[in-house]
């Protein structure tokens, strides 16, 4: 029987985490274009770029605030709901968390000297100050990324007698997940970054294509992003088939494989019941040719699975579809990507016409969707374990208290948190249209009169 505690806590566990995963790619690479924009107006004398990098610092120290808040939440819900997982496994899985604490600090204090150094500090010093705010941003992504890869594929400890010894860092954070799940999540994050920044410009531009503000404010963004975009179809190719060879039971969950066999379809859409598939549209030799460029590639079905770890229709269902849509998505940023580059090598220039500031406008809704897709994939994937091969999540959920009050409160406050981050956004951009050309200020200050000296 699973503890009643349970489904809270996955349902609580998965708000959250989805909450805050759309803030990530925020803290890792929406700076590193707000860095971007700062060269450019350094290196050109372009007014225009510098004060666009002045504008993106104070959002980025608003919801660099906000992941702060976010975040510190995950951390108490690890040990207040998972204290199976803590206290078994904390030794190994805690370490790199550890390292991400580091990374946070480092990345607090460079924003803040960033944001205030503006007119204290001289142009080029000010901008190779926020360079360890981009390095800090990766790091604190890589470490997270490493505990949720060894969750996929345990390494680098031993266990005595159901107990962790013998830690080995290194094991620990470069487990045999690490370096296609970090790569994939970093460009996860700088097309997330990209396609979400270039479509709050694409309405501007829209309205007034001869606002240079507005279009160095999409082009910058959705240049980062259209490069990303195609290395990450390859890199996400490249982690369906590490995911095929090292973890065969989320692969077969992906695909919706009932049995193990060749000349398996791939399947679009559907779900899964009564260890059949249905409604699904199959494509002939489609998964086998994926997983091993070969029709006759065997695919580990979910039948080889045993049943009291095999995870449930519902989450077979919920996996596939979410990973149809990240594919889905993936393949409309691409031909976005390919039309914004075909424009520019031929006239450089963003694609005129109304359709394109429509298309890249949904784009930056729609590659957060996907990103929450990818991480549903992986979370979900996973089950019935937290750790893969030594803990069931049903063993490692709290035992006592009233989740589902928890959850209601958690609820609140990230209501109230999210209500405050679209209340500061708001009094930011009022500010900009009210000072037109002048510095921006910050929400959280008094508006300036004059020019800081």
């Amino acid at each position: 029987m699973e503890p009643s505690q349970l489904l809270p806590a996955r349902e609580q566990m998965a708000f959250t985490l989805g909450f805050h995963i759309i803030l990530v790619p925020f803290g890792l690479a929406f700076t590193f274009l707000m860095l971007i924009a700062e060269y450019r107006g350094l290196r050109r004398g372009d007014a225009a770029a510098l004060r666009l990098a002045r504008q993106w610092s104070h959002v980025a120290a608003v919801l660099f605030a906000v992941g702060a808040v976010s975040g510190t939440v995950l951390s108490f819900e690890l040990g207040l709901l998972w204290p199976g997982l803590m206290g078994r496994f904390g030794a190994a899985f805690g370490f790199p968390f550890a390292i991400e604490g580091l990374f946070f600090f480092l990345e607090a204090i460079f924003i803040a000297v960033y944001i205030y150094g503006w007119d204290r500090l001289r142009s080029w010093a000010h901008f190779w100050a926020g360079v360890p705010v981009v390095v800090a941003g990766i790091g604190g992504t890589l470490s997270v990324v490493a505990a949720n890869a060894w969750m996929n594929q345990p390494a680098g400890f031993t266990l005595r007698d159901g107990r962790v010894t013998d830690v080995r860092p290194l094991g620990v954070i470069f487990n045999g997940a690490f370096w296609y799940e970090a790569l994939h999540m970093l460009l996860a994050g700088y097309m997330v970054a990209g396609f979400l920044t270039a479509a709050v410009y694409a309405r501007a531009v829209h309205r007034d294509r001869t606002d240079r503000h507005a279009r160095l404010g999409l082009l910058i963004p959705l240049t980062v992003a259209a490069i990303i975009t195609p290395a990450q179809i390859v890199v996400g190719d490249i982690a369906a088939r590490e995911v095929f060879h090292r973890e065969p039971a989320k692969f077969a969950a992906i695909e919706m494989v009932p049995e193990t066999g060749t000349h398996v379809p791939e399947i679009l859409g559907g779900y899964y019941r009564d260890g059949e598939v249905h409604l699904g549209l199959p494509i002939p030799d489609g998964a086998s040719i994926l997983s091993g460029y070969l029709p006759r590639t065997e695919i580990r079905g979910l039948n080889a699975v045993p049943v009291e770890v095999r995870p449930t229709d519902h989450e077979i269902t919920v996996v596939h579809l979410a990973f149809d849509v990240m594919i889905g998505i993936g393949v409309y940023l691409l031909a976005l990507s390919a039309w914004f580059a075909f424009t520019w090598w031929r006239r450089r220039d963003v694609p005129g016409g109304r359709w394109f500031p429509r298309a890249t406008i949904a784009a930056g809704i729609l590659v957060v969707i996907a990103l929450e897709a990818g991480w549903v994939v992986t979370e979900v994937g996973r089950q019935p374990w937290t750790v893969v091969g030594h803990l069931l999540t049903r063993d490692a959920v709290t035992r006592s208290g009233d989740v589902w009050l928890f959850f209601a409160a958690t609820l609140l406050l990230y209501a109230a948190v999210a209500a405050a981050t679209v209340h500061a956004l708001r009094v930011l951009r009022r500010r900009w249209h009210e000072r037109g050309a002048g510095p921006p200020d910050v929400p959280y200050g008094p508006p300036h009169d004059e020019e800081p000296g």
